[in-house]
């Protein structure tokens, strides 16, 4: 069988996917989430005296730390099932991507199991982040030194 007649059985066979749905899903999930981080920092803002610009960073270590306590409790993966990428881009991804690794190596033991599986994803993230942030404060030296901007 040649691919053009396999690639039309299978398009026959297979049910439509409903992009429209998932995209609305997957909105209406980061979008969610995206809201319950601003109260968060509002709670920081109001109730702590940090600024705009200092409530980031305590509110970004609270949602991580709530979105692997959801997943821990198995709720994560049902917010993930409904909104697809809505659960899965924003900060909160990276939170259910260490600890589902971490889970799901727990059996070989807490060193070599948890410890050495955690990172597997999560180590990629947090080098390319370390590296384009240095990159781009690299960048921003140089257009500073060289008066092209002013920061």
């Amino acid at each position: 069988m040649d691919k053009k007649k396999y690639a039309k059985i299978e398009q026959g066979i297979t049910p439509p996917t409903p992009i429209l749905k998932n995209v609305i899903r997957a909105f209406l999930t980061g979008g969610t989430i995206c809201l319950i981080a601003q109260f968060i920092a509002v709670f920081y803002m109001t109730f702590f005296d940090f600024t705009e610009r200092t409530a980031s960073n305590p509110t970004v270590a609270t949602m991580i730390f709530l979105s692997m306590l959801l997943t821990g409790f198995g709720l994560y993966k049902r917010i993930g099932q409904f909104g697809g990428a809505g659960g899965a881009v924003p900060i909160t991804g990276f939170g259910n991507a260490v600890i589902s690794a971490a889970i799901e190596h727990k059996s070989e033991g807490y060193v070599l199991g948890v410890g050495g599986n955690m990172f597997k994803l999560a180590g990629s993230v947090i080098l390319f982040g370390v590296f384009s942030a240095f990159l781009v404060a690299l960048i921003k030296t140089i257009l500073v030194k060289l008066g092209v901007v002013s920061w």
